[in-house]
């Protein structure tokens, strides 16, 4: 396996049609914990299909086609022009490190959609040290127009080394510097990433104790990306009053794993139409979502 620079540059997806509905929205909505209380009629208009709402984030699942959070990597495919050498990275040493949604439209209850993606950036850490790799998705509509750019980085642990470019990667979002200007309390279930993997992404670390273990935790642990909904869920319920339309971007960096059944503190400051927040587990004093920034429209 290795990463040829500038070549992987070139990679993308074949052009792939898909179509969500009603069923795919409330599943994602259920994953992130929405519709615990179903007497919360608040939360209820995420799980039931009058009056229906999607979360933003349910783009990184929607497209994905029993692929889970593949599709909001964005993993290329290694179709090239003529004389470039494809690129393939130990997948077995990949960690997700930052996702960002960026939605042109509000996202509607069903749909079919096209989405393509692309490697924008490969940056070289040093042999040992591994790569980061930044792949985007583009989804457009019916009609040819952009509804949602989804952006993704990946720290392939075992790739480092390839020659590429060391300085260049974006900046993440510094957060404030001030106390939070709010916090959130989000309670996970024991059986959260048994319920969010239905969404797509069935790797057994999510979900196999023993295959847990031989990774090195002493449990499954939750997915990112579902942690990921849950601090939009938090500013959905802190900021927006349940509004999904409001929200243009949701962009995180991954800390450390969750484990369900944990409390999820979110701590959010605002500033104008920009969202800063964090998250943290209290009980084990760990920050498990840095550099967050939620982009309201």
């Amino acid at each position: 396996m290795a990463i040829y620079y500038p070549d992987i540059l070139q990679q993308r997806t074949a052009a792939r049609t898909f179509t969500y509905g009603d069923k795919d929205v409330m599943l994602y909505a259920l994953g992130i914990g929405l519709g615990a209380d179903p007497m919360n009629e608040t939360e209820l208009a995420f799980v039931y299909e009058r009056g229906l709402k999607v979360v933003p984030t349910a783009a990184t699942v929607l497209a994905a086609g029993g692929g889970g959070g593949r599709a909001a990597e964005g993993r290329p495919a290694p179709d090239l022009p003529p004389g470039h050498r494809a690129s393939q990275i130990n997948f077995l040493m990949v960690v997700h490190g930052e996702q960002k949604v960026e939605l042109h439209k509000p996202l509607p209850t069903t749909g079919t959609f096209t989405a393509e993606g692309r490697t924008i950036g490969a940056f070289d850490k040093g042999e040992g040290k591994g790569a980061v790799l930044v792949n985007e998705t583009i989804w457009t509509d019916e009609k040819g127009e952009k509804v949602a750019t989804l952006t993704g980085s990946t720290f392939a642990r075992g790739d480092g080394g390839f020659g590429g470019p060391t300085e260049g990667q974006p900046e993440p979002h510094a957060v404030p510097t001030r106390a939070p200007d709010l916090s959130v309390d989000i309670s996970t279930r024991p059986d959260q990433a048994l319920l969010y993997r239905l969404n797509g992404d069935r790797n057994p670390l999510h979900s196999d104790p023993e295959f847990a273990k031989r990774a090195g935790f002493p449990r499954p642990i939750l997915h990112g990306l579902c942690t990921y909904g849950i601090t939009c869920r938090a500013v959905l319920q802190a900021i927006t009053d349940y509004d999904p339309d409001q929200i243009l971007s949701h962009q995180v960096r991954f800390s450390s794993p969750v484990f369900p059944g944990e409390l999820i503190t979110v701590d959010l400051w605002r500033d104008g139409n920009a969202i800063s927040f964090e998250a943290r587990i209290k009980d084990r004093g760990v920050t498990v979502i840095k550099n967050g920034l939620t982009v309201l429209r």
